[in-house]
């Protein structure tokens, strides 16, 4: 970790938010003051959390499409301003990557008004589906729509995707992630604090006077992602979203002030020799965390970091299999040096023998 990031992380573990850190890790340049454990996967377009999958052989990574704007950092994320997606292709990790046209564009999505934030993407008896959160159309005190979440569907992983006329009904907040088990069924998990608003849904229902940040009661359990079972349709949840509870080695909760190992955003699930893997962001404090579980609704146990802080604010990711190797994919700003200019990379994971993970350091020092 370079100075100005350890002194961002220092400052996210004392509370204070985007806007105060921006400032201490934009001091960092870019490849000219520090080696970059990975390389971007393309430098045509800015792109960032990146939702891996792999279709019929071929890699397709769903990314945020990052572009540039004028609007300074803040704590709600408006300097995140992504309009659309353009989905990534190669045909096994370190080939050429494609970039596609536009997928999907919030111009198609007839509920929503604004910045179409990390996707997730599944398939299913012959159609692709592209799960993403947008702002809808109504004001908070802010002046800005609430956070849901939506599908489109196409019959090609690259697109276009036809978005449906209404969010899903019982999603909320951001960052959709969507995982089927080995029976067939699939899970949607989702959630984040600050600018994702997961703050404000206290029992399901939106406040939109609610906190910009979180409910700062450091003594009680923190907030947890969402997960709930689909119906077959792929298009609806089945159930009321449960919490993803993670829990500490003796079996609590983990605490709202506990910054280094509590959910911020960014759920990710897979599973690895029976176990459920259940990985997360933690945002202010820039790692990436994983718990480990017997079933897909958890409760988790929290086992460590697997991802140290990267250049930029923070990182959200995914982790996919194929080729015989576990694979990491994340984000930096090493091309731009802003907070909301990304580029996506991937590097190796790689698992002890009891199953956990070894920590990677994206910094080379």
């Amino acid at each position: 970790m370079t100075k100005g990031m350890y002194i961002a992380a220092l400052c996210g573990m004392a509370g204070i938010g985007l806007a105060a850190t921006t400032a201490l890790v934009a001091q960092d340049k870019p490849a000219n003051a520090k080696r970059f454990l990975s390389q971007p996967l393309v430098k045509s377009i800015y792109t960032a959390d990146p939702s891996a999958h792999v279709f019929a052989g071929k890699i397709y990574v769903y990314p945020s499409h990052d572009v540039p704007t004028a609007i300074a950092d803040d704590d709600l994320g408006n300097e995140y301003a992504m309009h659309d997606y353009r989905v990534l292709k190669m045909d096994r990790i370190g080939a050429p990557v494609t970039v596609g046209p536009v997928a999907l564009d919030v111009k198609q999505v007839p509920w929503a008004s604004q910045q179409m934030w990390a996707p997730d993407a599944a398939y299913k008896n012959g159609t692709y589906y592209l799960y993403f959160p947008a702002r809808d159309k109504t004001k908070d005190k802010n002046g800005l729509g609430k956070f849901m979440i939506g599908v489109a569907t196409s019959k090609s992983p690259m697109g276009p995707f036809k978005a449906d006329p209404k969010p899903i009904a019982g999603a909320f907040s951001m960052d959709p992630a969507v995982f089927t088990d080995a029976d067939g069924k699939s899970y949607m998990y989702f959630g984040g604090i600050w600018g994702g608003q997961l703050q404000r849904w206290k029992d399901g229902k939106f406040d939109p006077n609610g906190s910009d940040t979180d409910l700062l009661q450091d003594g009680q359990p923190a907030l947890t992602g969402k997960v709930a079972r689909m119906n077959p349709d792929m298009k609806s949840l089945a159930e009321t979203p449960r919490d993803a509870v993670i829990l500490d080695a003796n079996g609590k909760p983990i605490l709202g002030g506990d910054h280094e190992k509590r959910f911020f955003e960014a759920s990710w699930m897979f599973k690895r020799g029976g176990q459920y893997y259940y990985t997360y962001s933690t945002g202010d404090t820039h790692f990436l965390n994983y718990a480990t579980g017997t079933n897909p609704y958890g409760p988790f146990t929290y086992r460590g970091h697997f991802l140290l802080p990267v250049q930029g604010w923070t990182t959200h990711h995914s982790i996919i299999q194929t080729g015989g190797k576990w694979w990491l994919f994340y984000a930096d700003t090493q091309l731009s040096n802003k907070n909301h200019l990304r580029n996506v990379k991937v590097t190796e994971l790689h698992f002890n023998n009891d199953g956990t993970i070894q920590t990677i350091d994206p910094l080379v020092k």
